[in-house]
């Protein structure tokens, strides 16, 4: 059975497979027993109603978008982004209709779908979790993994938004005070991210590349979903070097982004 042309590149789950899972299980729970026993997590005092803890922090598995609103406003960072993210990483296996990598492991084969899945599960859920988890401290301060937590540090900084570095600093003139005219910058540049970026990528070798394999549809759901979660490391990245706010601020409208 073995010298068959179709079963000359299989092997066989045990012990090829299963004893692969077996050694990463065993490794993984000494890992965990090592965490626990090195690092002490006591119980806290009772809960006190007129005391709350600083930083108040969600749960480790709500951490992450406890980060996001460090960045957006609520309704973006609680709704938008997590099912951009939900919705991506459930429409990987409708988009990437690649056959190949079925009953075995493959990355070469599979690029859409794993490096789709890997970006949204590690980048943008996986390292937020950290970063509040390790790395936010009293009143939500980003401190280094070996700084000390210190409850009186004061951080200056002060975000503005695009539309007043445009205006004030740029052009040195008073704000508009057509909201219109205040946030052009900032929606002329959304509208080229949203619609016009997914036709240019579209135009290149590697969009070709994924409409021949996809079609137009899948291509067009797909572009746009990483549009959407990419959104989230570009407002960081902004956030960290120019202390930008808002590339949109529509506070009459509570529309901000």
């Amino acid at each position: 059975m073995e010298a068959l042309p179709e079963n000359r590149e299989k092997v066989w789950v045990w012990p090829n497979l299963v004893f692969t899972e077996l050694m990463c299980m065993i490794g993984t729970t000494i890992f965990l027993v090592v965490w626990a026993i090195i690092f002490k997590a006591p119980l806290e005092e009772p809960a006190n109603t007129t005391w709350a803890p600083n930083p108040a922090k969600a749960p480790w598995y709500f951490l992450g978008l406890q980060e996001m609103l460090v960045y957006f406003d609520p309704w973006m960072a609680g709704v938008v982004l997590p099912g951009l993210i939900l919705v991506g990483l459930i429409a990987i296996p409708y988009i990437d209709t690649n056959p190949k990598g079925n009953g075995y492991f493959t990355i070469k084969e599979r690029p859409i779908a794993m490096w789709g899945f890997l970006y949204g599960w590690i980048v943008l859920w996986m390292y937020l979790i950290i970063v509040g988890t390790f790395l936010r401290g009293p009143n939500w301060t980003f401190y280094g993994p070996f700084e000390f937590w210190d409850f009186h540090k004061v951080v200056s900084e002060y975000n503005v938004n695009l539309s007043e570095f445009v205006w004030l600093k740029w052009l040195n003139t008073p704000m508009p005070s057509n909201i219109v005219v205040r946030e052009i910058v900032g929606i002329i540049l959304t509208l080229v991210y949203c619609c016009v970026l997914p036709v240019a990528i579209a135009k290149s070798k590697y969009g070709k590349k994924i409409i021949e394999n996809t079609g137009q549809i899948r291509y067009y759901i797909f572009i746009i979903l990483v549009l959407g979660m990419t959104s989230l490391p570009i407002k960081m990245v902004l956030r960290w070097l120019f202390s930008l706010k808002y590339i949109i601020a529509l506070p009459e409208w509570e529309l901000n982004l």
